[in-house]
């Protein structure tokens, strides 16, 4: 089967994760099956209201207002959730200049985030303009590769948490893009960089150490690099990316060389869109299913 042909039936169908041998489950193995919604966002860049109605194409679309609508209605249908967003929720519009990113993490906050990673511009007010700001983020903000032993923000974020729904255990963890060359360097100080793909690499070691039944990871190095690390690293079950403000229309599943499925998505930029994939983790937890829907913000 072609590739375009099965992630069109992917979508529409659903698609298998593969955390067994099994790609389809069979109904009898979801009688008693338990369910959790992924929602998640990239590159909000301050995009507070929705964009102006002023004819263009995204007019009256987006923004962290009518995201927040969307996210209750999805509340109210779904019973396990986590929201989780992949970066640069600071930078492009005067709410950010005004107010640094304080006005950004309380709505997030009120919306019930879960976790976040770190973007390349939450650095734009340097790491004071950070350690000033995340008092308001009342959720986990997750960078595994920076290395802030150095900085004023030594100890201030975690490389991963393990959130449990429904006795599931969902490890997630971040990864931030190289701020050298893309950051100015009075901005992100004695920050260090750290290599991704040996980063992943432990991190999907731990979580799998403590029994994770799923794997995400908050990346913030672009599609292509998503791409990348789903070949170079085995056992992430899903990548949620940002960075390059890539509207995805249906997922990526991408097979690596020792058999495993890791699902790639992102869903562009300015709270346009808020991606919902739904698992379902059979009784015994050997095969899980997703369905997966990136959902217009109007």
């Amino acid at each position: 089967m072609q590739r375009r042909e099965f992630l069109k039936r992917g979508t529409l169908a659903g698609i298998g994760l593969g955390l067994s041998s099994s790609l389809w489950a069979s109904e009898s193995e979801f009688t008693h099956a338990k369910k959790l919604t992924i929602l998640h966002t990239n590159d909000m860049h301050s995009r507070i209201e929705p964009f102006p109605n002023d004819g263009s194409r995204n007019a009256n679309q987006g923004g962290m207002t009518k995201l927040a609508s969307l996210i209750n209605k999805v509340r109210k249908e779904e019973e396990n959730i986590l929201l989780l967003d992949s970066g640069d929720f600071f930078q492009g519009t005067p709410y950010f200049n005004l107010y640094g990113g304080e006005l950004e993490l309380k709505l997030m906050s009120q919306m019930g985030y879960d976790a976040s990673t770190l973007g390349n511009h939450e650095f734009d007010n340097g790491l004071e303009g950070i350690a000033n700001q995340i008092e308001h983020a009342k959720f986990d903000i997750l960078c595994a590769n920076y290395d802030f032993s150095e900085t004023i923000l030594k100890d201030a974020f975690s490389p991963y948490k393990i959130f449990t729904k429904q006795g599931l255990k969902i490890g997630v963890f971040g990864l931030g893009i190289q701020l050298k060359g893309l950051v100015s360097e009075k901005n992100y100080g004695n920050t260090k960089f750290l290599d991704p793909v040996g980063v992943s690499n432990e991190m999907i070691q731990e979580l799998k150490a403590k029994k994770c039944d799923l794997t995400i990871c908050l990346s913030h190095l672009g599609y292509q690099s998503d791409l990348k690390l789903s070949d170079e690293v085995t056992g992430i079950d899903l990548i949620l990316g940002g960075h390059t403000h890539t509207f995805l229309d249906e997922p990526i599943v991408k097979l690596d060389a020792h058999n495993h499925k890791t699902i790639i998505n992102q869903v562009g930029t300015g709270a346009l869109r808020l991606g919902k994939l739904d698992f379902e983790f059979s009784k015994n937890l050997q095969t899980s299913f997703a369905s997966a829907r990136n959902l217009q913000v109007y």
